[in-house]
């Protein structure tokens, strides 16, 4: 019984890094789409939202049945509890990939404003983070877990900041107010997506030391 559980748990592991391979790719392909004003891309994002949607629901009815079944203590039902949870939190990455897309589809059709900053600099710190929150997973590497999590505030830094400046250009350009909206909308996107990879780099670190670091600023710093 302890083996066909060890088996089960395996498989579920390699289900929710599948996803997480999926969404990091749609999240790649939004912040590309963005980047180009690519609406066609961007389209392809929006139609394959299903794809994550489904895969979404696999690694939960998994989840529940391996509960049903084997009814797994310790570890093992730590490993599952934080795999819901990212679950959950990779679908709403797949949401906001899917939510940028829809942004850059409105702006691809209308001309460019010139604005005074880059969203590389977010966009790059925002993908890291998700990479090196999948790959704390992959490796149940808590330290670097850590790492995503206090990198929260470096992308949190960057959006006010864009928020600020955009709130200027739409007074010196009123008739462009609906295509900086978009612009900010996206920033507001690509924050939401770290807030994920900090939820996900968080289950990682309750995964390997059985510790909730969610609203414990002390055990975000690693000793």
């Amino acid at each position: 019984m302890k083996r066909h559980l060890q088996r089960e748990l395996e498989n579920l592991k390699k289900q929710i890094l599948s996803l997480g391979a999926m969404v990091e790719e749609r999240v790649r392909m939004a912040i590309e789409a963005f980047e180009t004003r690519n609406g066609e891309l961007a389209r392809k994002i929006i139609d394959s939202d299903r794809e994550i949607d489904e895969a979404e629901v696999e690694v939960e009815e998994e989840c529940l049945k391996i509960l049903a079944l084997h009814q797994p203590v310790a570890v093992d039902l730590r490993f599952i509890s934080a795999v819901i949870k990212i679950n959950n939190d990779l679908e709403r990455v797949g949401d906001e990939a899917v939510n940028i897309a829809e942004r850059v589809e409105n702006i691809a059709r209308r001309p460019p404003v010139k604005v005074p900053f880059e969203y590389g600099a977010m966009a790059e710190k925002t993908e890291a983070m998700l990479h090196k929150s999948l790959d704390a997973l992959v490796n149940l590497d808590a330290d670097l877990a850590y790492k995503v999590c206090l990198s929260d505030d470096e992308v949190d830094d960057i959006n006010r900041d864009i928020y600020d400046k955009i709130k200027e250009v739409i007074k010196e350009q009123p008739n462009r107010v609906g295509y900086l909206i978009n612009l900010l909308f996206i920033a507001r996107h690509l924050e939401r997506i770290a807030d994920h990879a900090t939820n996900i780099a968080e289950e990682v670190i309750y995964m390997v030391e059985g510790e909730i670091p969610r609203h414990r600023k002390d055990l975000l710093i690693p000793t």
